[in-house]
């Protein structure tokens, strides 16, 4: 059996995220604990008690999402297996490297931080937005942005019939009503600060980059498939330093494959995932790509307490 482990990205958060893994699990405990020393704020109380408009701006909820993933990680007491697949959503990828073990949890921290910040700031720069799609295949919204002026492109392709489009606010709300027009059962406006995925996104992107080129990099344990290319990061070659860097940088700009990224596990093997961190928005993406794909959301203490307590397994660190 080969494990695929999942990671959510920016919209999975909410007040009160965490707090169970802190009160249940020391490991989780002393992540949130070693994010608060790194940062120089008390992120676990934001998590944990809001307020909510706080916690939804960009440069506080990439850490606090990544620090909720990684403090459940920690609990499990898991090892990436070799033979394994991570993966995470936007956001979610630097979780997926740290569990793989190519950064560590603190340079992971003040990364996704960093990257908050700079996204912020490229969507005050150049702003923009963002909006869903539902009930259109990713070739058919294609089809229709490509008649529509101004910067917009899919941002997203989720899963099949679930497409986000970003890019300037006059371009993306004319692409709203032609996606309508063009048979999408639905046609959401979502509430983000800057349209991410998107040229829009340059600056953030070149920001970025320095900060990469400093951050230490080790070989990951397990293959990490990436947003922008859909397949693996091999664990092993000279050359996985820059390769992480370059996605991790492109993925500002590109769109999130996730879709084919989940196609790409369950043809190398994959035959159960664990989406690791708040909520289970990916479960749901996964179960659209494969109806009979096992998926187990892991992240909240009373999930983590049903399975240890169901496999056998202690928290005192197995290979998954």
């Amino acid at each position: 059996m080969s494990i695929g482990y999942l990671f959510p990205g920016q919209g999975s958060q909410f007040v009160g995220m965490g707090k169970d893994l802190y009160e249940k699990f020391p490991a989780a405990r002393a992540v949130f604990d070693e994010a608060n020393a790194v940062l120089g704020f008390d992120l676990a109380r934001l998590c944990f008690e809001g307020p909510e408009e706080e916690l939804k701006q960009t440069r506080n909820t990439q850490p606090a999402i990544f620090t909720h993933s990684i403090a459940a990680w920690r609990a499990l007491g898991w090892s990436a297996a070799p033979s394994a697949r991570a993966a995470g959503h936007s956001l979610g990828e630097y979780s997926a490297y740290v569990a793989a073990g190519a950064f560590d949890f603190a340079a992971g921290l003040r990364l996704v931080r960093r990257r908050g910040e700079l996204m912020y700031q490229a969507g005050l720069e150049r702003p923009g937005t963002m909006a869903a799609a539902l009930g259109l295949e990713a070739a058919r919204v294609a089809e229709l942005l490509s008649g529509v002026s101004g910067t917009v492109r899919a941002a997203n392709f989720n899963s099949p019939g679930q497409v986000v489009i970003s890019g300037e606010v006059a371009a993306v709300e004319a692409a709203m009503e032609i996606l309508k027009s063009g048979g999408a059962k639905r046609v959401i406006r979502l509430e983000v600060s800057g349209a991410f995925h998107s040229p829009l996104m340059e600056s953030a992107a070149t920001g970025l980059r320095a900060m990469l080129a400093e951050t230490p990099m080790q070989a990951p344990r397990c293959p990490v498939v990436t947003n922008q290319s859909a397949r693996p990061v091999a664990p092993d070659g000279a050359d996985f330093a820059p390769a992480i860097r370059d996605s991790l940088e492109r993925q500002l700009l590109s769109t999130v494959r996730w879709e084919e990224s989940v196609r790409s596990m369950l043809a190398d093997g994959i035959t159960e995932f664990y989406e690791i961190g708040p909520g289970k928005v990916l479960a749901g993406l996964v179960r659209g790509v494969d109806k009979e794909a096992k998926v187990t959301p892991l992240g909240t203490a009373e999930q983590l307490e049903v399975y240890l307590s169901t496999t056998g397994l202690s928290t005192e660190g197995s290979a998954r």
